[in-house]
């Protein structure tokens, strides 16, 4: 038994042994596995941001977060042009272009840009971005519902899925039917899936776009719960809520009748008035003539006083290019204008004219003119033959631009001044546009004003002939700001003397430079870096605030209930009253104080006033005529104090005098004046040598005299002094001899240190503070204490000198 115990102890140990390999191996294999799973993560974390970097639209657009619409916008022309696949042969470029591209389309989309911004995805077919309904042409229903009204009518119509049909996103509400160039008008309608009326006009809501879309009204409707930032900002306050926007204003829809009727009154009655002007045989030469205004002019016939509402859509529309004349063909007054173009007065009829008012370029004829075909046709007639460049808008409009050398388009522009001297320059250029031959895609005729677009002008001088009388540049805007230009040779000409054949000749050398130019293999000569065109057309300062008085006026009429007006009366009433009440116990409080005066009881304010006068203060000034009466014949214990001034400090040193000597006013035995050291001079050097009490004549500096004020005892012969720099001390004799070298210029004056008895000086000497006007009269007061107390130096003069001025 010991012995096979004894031989299985090797054999647990070895079992022992073999298990704990066993589990060493297993733990380091375990965390093998977990290092790697951790690499792997790793790797793929490392891996996502180097893609998610790669493909990060700001990144590759090289634009911040933070960066507005017009920035990516702008960024994305810029690397469009630079790394275009026309421009760069290689296959680089081409994915280079596409990512651009992409990056482009996904920042432009707000609600893609939000979710990029949040979650980090690009992916399109992303759940967070589900694909939306387009609502530039909207699906309408062809069943013919009755009308219905907001209040009379209980039936449920549970079709609402219309509204959901037309809905827009806040995106498509702000970029589109507010844009600024939109001259479309719109209706929208505020729902929400939970509202009892909406569903209940629903019918009505069809009928009126049925009716109001073919004339060019444009129809959409927005969810209330969902966009209701969108459903504040036009002012509406419960649903359902029909607004009207035109250019971008708002106007809430109040009447409960809701008809195709009723919307159209409401939508005429919000239009500009001045869209359409009347015409008939007074101002019918005027209108027609007054295309200075680079407005092409259309004449609309109609044999009924009210216009079409089509037509007035149409006029609103391109009321900036076209100019549109109503013509009541059932006036009397509008007898010549039908003879003279033989209208036929029992159909509409439209004509369009350009510069020469004699012929029209287009007309339409019809029983009722559909709204497509009249846009048509005012769209492709919408420019003069040779139309000013007025705007940025014109501009873009005229000469578009292409970066295509292959499809570049050229614009030949006039340079003229807004005189008559160039009217005939610019009727020239018209009859080469209108027998150029060229199309209009590809060469437009135009003129500007030197005026008003000089700026333009400056940044393409380069290379012109300033001396000639007619400027023609020919320019090709590759983008908004970058443009080719290069300038037509014309001989030299005499503004007064255009003969037939420099006009030949400068016909001949545009077309030339034209053909030359259209071909893709010939470059410009110079090119420019331009700024947005004057507009010449925008509203003054003026304008604009009655523009906005009277939409404001609108807008309160429209918004303001009878509730709202008998509060507003109800207030005014009361302020009203106020006011008459206060004014009746005015009346009574006066008449009472009237009575009380009468009898004697009361005292008037203004004679209280008079019998208790403020003693005024006055300065005399000091001259050879008053200098006994202020100096000589003093009476005993009278003072004058006198302040002493030029003429360029007396000015500003009097004020500051009259200030400290104020509180002394009611002093019986003080006199107030002053004196001007040009004339006093003489007078006041030879006190300071008496007090000297020295033989020699004095030399002083008038210009160091500026600031002193003398007190003057005439009884007693004696003065007191005080100077901004005269120290206050305990000796006389030094005192005078003090400031008797600070009013005497030392530099200038060899015989200072005679007269000073051997050269005086001392320590406080050397101090030379610079003091201006205005620190002179510093001290002034704290002297007149210690002269009142009696503590100031007094100089002893044997003798009054007489005035004598200079």
């Amino acid at each position: 038994m010991q012995r096979s115990t004894e031989a299985s102890q090797p054999s647990a140990i070895f079992k022992l042994l073999i298990s704990r390999i066993v589990n060493v191996y297993k733990m380091s294999i375990s965390v093998i596995k977990y290092n790697y799973n951790i690499l792997v993560l790793v790797l793929f974390a490392t891996s996502n941001i180097c893609v998610h970097g790669s493909n990060d639209p700001y990144t590759i657009l090289g634009i911040n977060n933070f960066a507005t619409t017009q920035e990516i916008r702008k960024a994305y022309k810029q690397l469009a042009k630079e790394w275009h696949p026309d421009k760069i042969q290689n296959d680089g470029a081409s994915e280079k272009f596409i990512k651009i591209k992409l990056a482009y389309e996904l920042l432009s989309d707000t609600d893609r840009r939000q979710i990029f911004d949040r979650h980090g995805i690009t992916d399109e077919g992303s759940h967070y971005l589900q694909k939306k309904y387009d609502y530039s042409g909207y699906n309408r229903f062809s069943l013919d519902q009755e009308e219905d009204t907001f209040g009379k009518r209980f039936v449920i119509d549970q079709n609402i899925v219309l509204y959901h049909k037309l809905s827009v996103t806040a995106n498509y509400f702000e970029k589109t039917i507010l844009s600024n160039g939109a001259k479309k008008v719109h209706l929208v309608m505020f729902y929400n899936d939970w509202c009892f009326k909406c569903t209940r006009i629903v019918s009505a809501f069809k009928r009126i776009i049925d009716v109001l879309e073919p004339l060019g009204i444009n129809f959409a409707t927005v969810n209330a719960v969902h966009e209701e930032s969108t459903f504040r900002k036009t002012g509406a306050v419960e649903v359902p809520q029909l607004v009207l926007i035109l250019e971008s204003r708002f106007f809430l829809y109040r009447d409960h009748t809701l008809t195709p009727q009723k919307v159209i009154e409401f939508i005429r009655k919000k239009l500009p008035f001045k869209i359409f002007q009347r015409i008939d045989n007074d101002n019918f030469n005027e209108f027609l003539g007054g295309w200075m205004d680079n407005r092409v002019r259309a004449l609309m016939f109609e044999p009924r006083s009210l216009i079409r509402l089509r037509y007035l859509l149409t006029a609103f529309e391109f009321y900036d290019r076209i100019a549109f004349g109503f013509v009541n063909m059932n006036n009397r007054r509008s007898s010549n204008i039908i003879d003279r173009f033989k209208v036929n007065t029992s159909l509409d009829t439209l004509l369009i004219f350009n510069e020469d008012s004699k012929s029209y370029t287009a007309s339409i004829c019809m029983e009722e003119i559909p709204t497509q075909t009249l846009i048509d046709v005012v769209s492709a007639n919408q420019f003069l033959v040779l139309p000013r460049l007025s705007s940025q808008a014109i501009l873009e409009s005229v000469c578009p631009t292409e970066w295509s050398r292959s499809r570049k388009r050229l614009c030949v522009i006039l340079i003229t001044e807004n005189n008559r001297r160039h009217d005939f320059a610019r009727v020239v250029l018209r009859d080469i546009a209108l027998n150029s031959g060229y199309s209009s895609e590809k060469v437009r005729f135009a003129y500007m004003f030197k005026e008003t677009q000089s700026e333009f002008i400056k940044a393409i001088l380069k290379g012109s002939f300033k001396e000639s009388f007619l400027q023609i540049v020919i320019i090709w805007r590759k983008d908004d700001k970058h443009i080719m230009y290069e300038w037509v040779s014309i001989a030299k000409q005499n503004e007064n003397l255009l003969t037939e054949s420099l006009i030949n000749s400068t016909k001949t050398e545009i077309s030339y430079t034209v053909k030359r130019l259209l071909k893709s293999s010939e470059t410009f000569s110079y090119e420019a870096f331009v700024q947005n065109l004057f507009n010449e057309h925008s509203q003054g300062i003026l304008s604009k605030w009655i523009s906005r008085l009277l939409y404001l006026v609108d807008y309160l009429s429209d918004n303001i209930e009878d509730e709202h007006l008998l509060a507003v009366f109800s207030l005014l009433g009361t302020i009203a009253f106020m006011f008459g009440v206060g004014y009746i116990l005015m009346y009574f409080v006066r008449a009472e104080e009237e009575k009380l005066k009468a009898q004697g009881h009361l005292i008037n304010n203004q004679d209280q006033r008079h019998n208790n006068l403020i003693p005024e203060l006055k300065l005399y000034e000091l001259r050879a005529e008053k200098y006994n009466g202020m100096v000589r014949l003093l009476k005993p214990g009278c003072r004058t104090l006198l302040l002493i001034t030029d003429f360029q400090s007396r000015n500003k040193l009097i004020p500051y005098f009259h200030k400290a000597v104020w509180p002394y006013r009611k002093s019986k035995t003080l006199f107030f004046g002053h004196m001007v050291i040009e004339k006093g001079l003489p007078w006041f050097a030879e006190i300071l040598r008496l007090s000297l009490c020295t033989n020699q004549k004095l030399q002083v500096n008038p210009r160091n005299c500026v600031g002193t004020v003398l007190a003057l005892n005439g009884h007693r012969k004696y003065f007191c002094m005080y100077h901004a720099k005269h120290p206050e001390s305990v000796q006389g004799k030094k005192r005078i001899l003090k400031i008797t070298k600070i009013l005497m210029n030392t530099k200038e004056d060899p015989e200072v240190g005679t007269f000073l008895e051997g050269g005086y000086s001392e320590e406080s000497d050397t101090d030379s503070n610079i003091l201006l006007e205005d620190n002179l009269l510093n001290s002034l007061d704290y002297w007149l204490e210690r002269l009142f107390d009696g503590r100031t130096q007094k100089y002893y003069i044997n003798y009054w000198p007489d005035f004598t001025t200079k």
